[in-house]
């Protein structure tokens, strides 16, 4: 069974290693940093890297008015104007670096009503030129280019994007490219203002033949050439075995594959990736969350967070006998602190499904796979297993708070991991999904309301609470209990309860735990203090 699209393949079917499993990345949230990093770097090339002023408007409604400077969205942003990635050390100093590279920046809260409250709208100038871009955050450090230059434009950074910029009707352009080059779309774009552009979306760019005549043949103001953000490419008319669980149940009724078996089936078709390129990516994904968690143990040390070093005192009394007996659940909970606590303090971590509930669905899996005395081979498995069910998340759903809560993050991290520790226990597929089904339904409708607009309270608590709850519905779930609901109907729910938080308590600092008098003088001090902190302060 296949299921087909001549769409862009991102919007419709997640690949596992853009959407769920990723971005590597220092920094609090991945819809903040890592997705403002991404749009940075689109921006750049958009400019060819030649940038002197920059304005930044946010919109006094969305999440980013409040948030952008404590949650890392400016740090981000402007790294990737300065051409930097991710996980880039030197992002921590990335405001610093900007003003020393004499590029002038604004940012102003403005009330230009945009539909998603992620929502970046950047004016680029250099000494030459000025653009215009409006790009959106959607979640999990994925994002959406949506207008240039007051021109409506759907990139996502899975392509090699070409923008032939005209000053005259484009149709023979498009006829000429159409005819000489192998592109998945080729599209004249115009706006209402009367800019106007052909896209090519491509798996590389034009060769200087190409441009040449281009140049020498048509009224062609400039080449523009944005190169993908994202891990692995999208291309015309992907086909996909399923996207959804009943799906997937249909395709596995003859073939009774084990779910990180379906996950490699899937992120084959969806990357036109082989077998193995599925196995080692993740597999190196595994590998930098335990480097991760075992530094995040060793210790951290930096200020600007409000909270230290804890996980080093859980390690100590949980191996002096001073904890309450909870098995396999101790490692875990030490295992989730220990990532978070990276996070906090920016060292390299990997969004799984995002930065904020990295700790989740890492600590649970690494955790009990490592008290178990299981190999990076068995964790690799489990961890595809969680993929796969954060595609469907995806595909359904959300992974941004700012659209549906914690629920999106901490909830789908949950429903994750439960699938991950039926596969390190060997249960069925069945059981996996039913576990991801059951933890699913006990995190619905969990408010996102970080304390002092920082990614830390009550966000260390809820990962950890993600992880209890995910080994308590796996043995659930190995145990035969009933899921009742089936897991789609459970996803497509999440959607629902999401859009029905009230904005306040979709991760805007404006209600809940943000709001107490607590988080506002820890914010104070915070603020305060900011200005005194030293690249030294950073994880190396």
């Amino acid at each position: 069974m296949k299921r087909q699209k001549a769409n862009n393949a991102a919007l419709n079917y997640p690949s596992i290693f853009n959407n769920v499993i990723g971005p590597v990345m220092r920094g609090p949230s991945s819809s903040h940093c890592a997705a403002s990093v991404r749009i940075g770097r689109m921006a750049r090339d958009l400019m060819d890297g030649d940038l002197r002023e920059i304005l930044v408007e946010f919109d006094p409604n969305g999440s980013l008015a409040t948030t952008h400077a404590s949650q890392g969205s400016d740090m981000g942003l402007f790294g990737g104007l300065l051409g930097w990635d991710a996980s880039d050390e030197r992002l921590v100093e990335s405001t610093r670096a900007i003003q020393e590279a004499g590029i002038e920046v604004d940012i102003r809260i403005s009330d230009y009503g945009p539909e998603h409250p992620n929502t970046y709208r950047l004016r680029l100038d250099s000494a030459t030129e000025r653009h215009r871009m409006t790009a959106v955050s959607t979640g999990g450090g994925m994002i959406e280019i949506v207008e240039i230059d007051g021109v409506q434009v759907s990139m996502l950074g899975d392509y090699y994007e070409t923008l032939v910029c005209l000053d005259t009707n484009g149709d023979q352009v498009v006829q000429y490219l159409a005819q000489h080059i192998d592109a998945d779309e080729i599209r004249l774009r115009q706006g209402a203002t009367g800019a106007r552009f052909v896209e090519i979306k491509a798996q590389g760019f034009l060769e200087p033949g190409i441009v040449s005549w281009l140049e020498s043949e048509y009224d062609i103001r400039c080449i523009k050439s944005l190169s993908p953000v994202l891990p692995v490419l999208s291309r015309r008319r992907v086909e996909v075995p399923f996207i959804t669980c009943a799906e997937m149940l249909a395709y596995n009724a003859d073939e009774d594959l084990d779910l990180w078996e379906l996950a490699v089936h899937y992120e084959c078709a969806r990357g036109n990736l082989s077998h193995e390129q599925v196995c080692q990516r993740m597999q190196d994904l595994v590998r930098i969350m335990c480097k991760s968690i075992l530094q995040g143990i060793e210790g951290t040390d930096y200020a600007d967070r409000i909270l230290g070093y804890q996980s080093g005192s859980f390690k100590t009394q949980m191996e002096n006998r001073r904890l309450f007996d909870g098995g396999i659940l101790n490692p875990m909970i030490l295992y989730v602190t220990a990532m978070m606590e990276m996070k906090s303090a920016m060292g390299v971590i990997v969004a799984a499904p995002t930065a904020g509930a990295c700790g989740g669905l890492a600590g649970a899996c690494i955790g009990a796979a490592s008290a178990m005395g299981l190999s990076l081979d068995e964790m690799t498995k489990a961890m595809l297993a969680a993929g796969l069910i954060g595609v469907f998340i995806a595909a359904g759903a959300t992974f941004a708070a700012e659209v549906g809560g914690c629920q999106a993050e901490c909830g789908a991290g949950s429903g994750m991991a439960a699938a991950a520790l039926v596969t390190l226990a060997k249960g069925s597929t069945r059981q996996a999904i039913d576990a991801a089904s059951m933890a699913l339904q006990n995190t619905l409708g969990i408010i996102c309301d970080p304390v002092a607009n920082r990614v830390e309270v009550p966000c260390l608590g809820r990962n950890v609470m993600a992880a209890s709850n995910a080994l308590a519905c796996a043995n659930m779930a190995l145990a035969d209990f009933d899921a009742v609901i089936p897991l789609d109907e459970v996803i497509e729910t999440m959607g629902k309860v999401g859009k029905s938080i009230p904005h306040e308590l979709r991760c805007t600092a404006l209600g809940g735990l943000s709001v107490t008098r607590t988080s506002r003088e820890i914010e104070r001090r915070l603020n305060a203090s900011r200005n005194d902190l030293e690249p030294s302060n950073s994880v190396q």
